[in-house]
């Protein structure tokens, strides 16, 4: 057995079991009960599971002293590694609100999701268009779409590297265009969507110019 598979194994033996001793591991797996304590401290101090002391009755026995046993059992990222049918969840509930409320219901559900998304960046501040820009992009980072700000084409440009709910936004792009809109509200603004994973590209980007090009000047030149 690999030591990825052997990693699995106990992880599902936690999932299954838990909470349960390195013992009960070791003997269900036939592993070595140091090989399995090494694979649970790794686990443990990943975040994927947890510690909990088992019943001193328990632990100790009939002669009731002696150190209670440490018990393991699976934290919720150690259960996300296991999957989970939110994007078909979420896809249900939308299709269901668009069928009894129309378009109009799935923009309002979707500008109320952005707009709880962005709630700790402040509209009001006064700050440099890149500075808000690294504000919003840390809010997007905090809610899984690791966001970075770059400089590019006389601009500045906030790109999500991941998309979490991109198979969601495929189908409703009301989504993507609530984000627009807030974000274009949050730099007080015109932004430029110039890409997103949901459609297929690499890169979800919105581009902010930072001059404006008026018909006026360029009479002129």
């Amino acid at each position: 057995m690999s030591e990825g598979d052997t990693r699995r194994s106990i992880l599902t033996q936690i999932l299954r079991n838990g909470p349960v001793s390195a013992t009960d591991i070791s003997d269900t797996l036939g592993l070595s009960a140091a090989g399995v304590r090494r694979h649970l401290d790794n686990i443990v101090a990943e975040g994927l599971a947890e510690t909990v002391e088992a019943p001193r009755s328990t632990a100790a026995g009939s002669r009731g002293r002696g150190r209670p046993a440490r018990l393991f059992r699976l934290t919720d990222a150690g259960r996300g590694q296991f999957g989970h049918d939110y994007d078909s969840l979420a896809l249900l509930a939308l299709r269901a609100l668009r069928e009894t409320g129309g378009d109009a219901a799935v923009a309002r559900f979707a500008d109320q999701r952005m707009e709880e998304l962005f709630s700790g960046v402040d509209p009001e501040a006064d700050e440099p268009v890149d500075e808000q820009a690294r504000n919003i992009a840390g809010a997007l980072t905090a809610r899984g779409y690791a966001a970075t700000v770059d400089h590019a084409g006389g601009g500045v440009q906030i790109c999500r590297h991941h998309c979490p709910v991109q198979d969601v936004a495929h189908e409703f792009p009301e989504l993507c265009a609530a984000e627009h809109r807030v974000v274009a509200e949050l730099l007080g603004r015109h932004t430029q969507p110039l890409a997103t994973i949901a459609d297929g590209n690499g890169i979800c980007t919105t581009h902010i110019p930072l001059t404006t090009i008026h018909p006026s000047s360029q009479k002129e030149s």
